[in-house]
């Protein structure tokens, strides 16, 4: 391939960072801590499944997989800013900085087709709770999990095996990680394939699962309004009111991110890297580290596990 007298790029600087002192002082106080909630929220709700055989349910399988993925999500890139932060130069290799990108694209993408197959695991749960466990059994969910992630890995890995990623407008990366729509700007020759292919896997990992979503939760209100029960219908709810709170989250900053990149972003750099650096916070940050509590705290069945688990220790230690 070639690209004229364009000059190849092997190393990249962030230079989303703030200038000013007192700034990156809190913006690392703030992720770290924001880092250490995460592994130990997702940690202890992967514990408490594992240890508590009342959970070992279909619903709790694929918790589970989403606080694996919040996991490997958050330690894709917040180490790396963590230690870019007060460093001079803040550089990484493009190897690096295309490992950062596929990891997360893969990972992020995942959990946003896990957000759809829960939202069918508690639409089979409320509408046709009979067979429950029939539908949902652990070969289904052996094989939802990989065809998840198979297919997933196959959407963000083959394009870039058909044509390279390769940077020659520069080496100045304007964010704080390495992601996807910033790197555009820094890519060799028409990047229009590339925008196409995001646009295309946008369709397949956020806008056809949040169409089913949108399905799945419209069947189980109407199945829901017909329980005569007030407290049937509200503990109903209150089962999917927790994973609609993390839809709205993951599903709302990825589809104005990637299924509204455009003209707009590929002409106005400065925006681009103010807009999308506050979004990519919400949802690679933020969204990690509030799933373990939002699933935890609102949900009694974890509560009552964890405690369980407690006494059996305390037990286990006076004796």
């Amino acid at each position: 391939m070639n690209f004229g007298n364009q000059t190849l790029v092997n190393e990249l600087f962030f230079t989303g960072f703030p200038q000013s002192l007192h700034m990156r002082i809190l913006l690392f106080i703030g992720f770290l801590l924001i880092y250490i909630m995460t592994m130990l929220g997702n940690s202890f709700l992967i514990c408490t499944v594992i240890l508590s055989p009342p959970l070992h349910t279909a619903m709790y399988y694929f918790l589970c997989n989403l606080s694996f993925i919040d996991l490997f999500y958050s330690s894709t890139s917040v180490p790396k800013v963590l230690f870019d932060v007060f460093s001079k130069q803040r550089r990484i290799s493009v190897t690096g900085c295309l490992t950062q990108v596929y990891f997360g694209l893969i990972v992020g993408s995942t959990e946003c087709v896990l957000l759809a197959v829960m939202a069918y695991d508690r639409y089979i749960a409320i509408c046709f709770p009979l067979y429950y466990t029939v539908i949902m059994s652990w070969r289904t969910c052996k094989y939802i999990t990989i065809i998840m992630w198979s297919g997933n890995i196959i959407i963000n890995v083959v394009p870039p095996i058909l044509k390279p990623y390769v940077f020659c407008r520069g080496n100045q990366v304007n964010h704080f990680a390495c992601e996807i729509l910033v790197l555009l700007e820094l890519m060799c020759g028409d990047i229009s394939f590339y925008k196409l292919t995001i646009f295309i896997g946008s369709l397949f990992v956020l806008f056809f699962p949040f169409v089913f979503i949108v399905l799945s939760y419209i069947c189980i209100i109407i199945s829901v309004l017909k329980i005569n029960s007030a407290d049937g219908r509200s503990k109903a709810f209150s089962t999917c009111a927790s994973h609609l709170t993390v839809v709205c989250m993951l599903y709302g900053t990825n589809m104005t991110t990637y299924m509204g990149q455009g003209k707009k972003y590929s002409t106005d750099i400065k925006y681009i890297s103010i807009i999308y650096g506050v979004i990519s916070i919400i949802y690679g940050v933020v969204t990690p580290v509030l799933n373990p509590f939002i699933y935890s705290l609102r949900n009694n069945e974890v509560k009552t596990a964890f405690r369980k688990i407690l006494t059996r220790y305390s037990a286990s230690r006076s004796l």
